[in-house]
């Protein structure tokens, strides 16, 4: 069994309550060999939400307390992100899931690429909250660009 961003599943989570459904990893949902889950919605963030990005660093940097996950009205909803990514992996560990399938440029998912932290629409190198920590905790992630 593998985990999946529920997004690329189908179901409509995202920041913009809509999804970024993949059909292959929507019927590995279907076909009981995933489980989707939403970092984000765990911690609490509603649906439709304010666009965030990180600034200051990337995920890792969140986690050791050198970057923020604001939204753009300037809101901080650093601890939203984290305290979703920590429900999540401890669910994870819970289901002995060592795998995830996650959805790139995400604040939460993106395992290597991020958007850059000013609302620019750019791209820069770098993982989300919630990717940050699986990959400190040994979970194995892979890009929705490599299904």
């Amino acid at each position: 069994m593998i985990a999946v961003s529920a997004c690329l599943a189908g179901i409509a989570c995202r920041y913009d309550g809509k999804d970024k459904e993949i059909t292959k990893i929507k019927q590995m949902v279907e076909n009981g060999e995933a489980i989707p889950f939403c970092p984000e919605v765990a911690g609490g963030l509603e649906i439709p939400r304010n666009p965030a990005e990180i600034v200051g660093g990337d995920g890792k940097d969140v986690w050791l307390d050198r970057a923020r996950v604001m939204d753009n009205q300037g809101l901080d909803v650093t601890e939203e992100y984290k305290n979703g990514a920590s429900l999540t992996l401890a669910k994870m560990k819970e289901l002995g899931i060592t795998q995830i399938i996650m959805k790139e440029k995400s604040p939460s998912c993106g395992s290597c690429a991020i958007y850059d932290g000013t609302f620019s629409g750019k791209i820069k190198d770098g993982t989300g909250v919630a990717a940050a920590l699986f990959q400190m905790n040994g979970i194995k992630i892979t890009s929705e660009f490599t299904i």
